[in-house]
């Protein structure tokens, strides 16, 4: 399924009032699916930090459906909840990997328009979210050789790019409901 960008569609039929209250509701969203998301097993495999992402869910709806502006306010919030929950250090790797994520998916959807699949989007977002948190991390600890780990993250992120958009297509019925 090609991407056909409708966050100007939206924008366009709500107030600010409106917009505003939705973008609330998927962002209630995407704190639901981090709880769910943290409350399930661990990934029986020996890397440790990997996970599917599910709230990304919602910041995909938010920028594929409700416009630039509520993605990244999405991804900015999401990270205040995660330093209120898991603190400072995990909440600039959510900041970086969010507004990287979102910045990579806004170029591609501006560069290939509705050539491109949401599939192909929720891939890039979810690696170069992985990079995001990356470059924080090798700040973060700068005597570690990390790079070993890199690969690990692309492969997790071509993964989880797959496991996302696929949910998307399952749960966008009712984030459509919301709207």
């Amino acid at each position: 399924m090609n991407v056909k960008y409708s966050g100007n569609t939206i924008l366009k039929s709500k107030n600010k009032t409106q917009l505003m209250v939705l973008t609330a509701m998927v962002f209630a969203t995407a704190l639901v699916l981090a709880v769910i998301e943290n409350a399930l097993p661990a990934l029986p495999i020996a890397v440790p930090g990997v996970k599917f992402g599910l709230s990304n869910i919602a910041v995909m709806y938010a920028l594929f459906f409700l416009g630039r502006k509520e993605a990244y306010t999405i991804a900015v919030l999401k990270s205040g909840f995660v330093f209120v929950t898991r603190g400072a250090i995990a909440a600039a790797l959510s900041l970086a990997g969010g507004i990287l994520s979102i910045t990579v998916m806004v170029l591609l959807i501006f560069l290939f328009r509705e050539k491109i699949s949401y599939l192909i989007l929720s891939i890039f977002g979810a690696v170069f979210h992985n990079v995001g948190q990356f470059a924080v991390i090798t700040i973060i600890y700068t005597g570690m050789n990390l790079w070993a780990y890199f690969p690990v993250l692309l492969v997790s992120g071509l993964l989880a790019g797959i496991v996302t958009s696929t949910l998307l297509r399952f749960i966008m019925p009712a984030f459509n409901r919301i709207g």
